[in-house]
């Protein structure tokens, strides 16, 4: 017997759920029916097609990704925090952010992050290009990290591994504890945490600011931050091709 009390929120979860454990090609009417346990019309009823559904999947993400808020009682500090939010956030569910960058909206579901870098980034007192540059540094930080990792997952199992091959490196090692500690598991989110930090002190840190780019003879500096529209301006995202 199907059931009658449904929401349209019960639907957008349950099809979330979907799609993180198995993808979007999973994702049917039907299933999604028979884990909810109603009819296929109670479906229609609550969100519309499949590509009405996916597209309010999609709008669920965004809105997901723009709760991330700042933790810390430094700008530093942060700072780190949003890039450790939003890694968890990408991690916890790579079909549904590869459903929003298919459909073109990756710009806008990385921009309340970005909003909330550059208010992190002014508070420490960076403005202007020098600013925009540290939020796209830490936002691609971010973004290249997670396609690493992601990478590394499913790539096919190493024979022998890295583990493996520091542990018979040598003998005899000038540094026993820099092969031991290469020899161990790697700690995805310490690695992380200890890169995106390094970056951001760097970022942060006073005279660090970039050199000046070189104008040639009567015309703009080439690859002006502010003012570039081509691969090195700051306005690009991390998916531009």
């Amino acid at each position: 017997m199907a059931r009658t009390a449904l929401t349209r929120e019960e639907v957008l979860e349950t099809a979330a759920a979907l799609v993180k454990q198995h993808g979007p090609d999973a994702l049917t009417m039907r299933k999604l029916a028979a884990e909810l346990g109603t009819a296929v019309t109670s479906i229609y009823w609550h969100v519309g097609n499949r590509e009405s559904l996916l597209d309010a999947l999609v709008e669920r993400t965004v809105a997901d990704l723009a709760a991330i808020t700042a933790r810390g009682r430094t700008p530093a500090a942060r700072i780190v925090s949003v890039a450790r939010a939003l890694r968890r956030e990408l991690r916890a569910r790579p079909h549904l952010v590869a459903m929003v960058h298919e459909r073109g909206l990756t710009e806008r579901m990385f921009l309340p992050a970005q909003r909330t870098l550059a208010q992190e980034v002014h508070a420490a007192g960076l403005r202007g290009a020098r600013a925009a540059e540290a939020v796209r540094a830490v936002q691609i930080q971010v973004v290249g990290h997670v396609l690493v990792e992601r990478n590394r997952e499913r790539a096919p199992v190493q024979s022998p591994a890295e583990v493996e091959l520091w542990q018979t490196a040598t003998t005899d090692p000038p540094d026993p504890a820099l092969t031991r500690a290469l020899a161990a598991p790697i700690d995805p989110e310490r690695l992380f945490t200890t890169s995106v930090r390094a970056l951001v002190d760097g970022l942060l840190t006073p005279g660090n600011a970039p050199s000046a780019p070189t104008a040639p003879a009567g015309g703009r500096p080439v690859g002006d931050p502010e003012r570039d529209t081509g691969d090195g301006g700051v306005g690009r995202g991390p998916y531009s091709h």
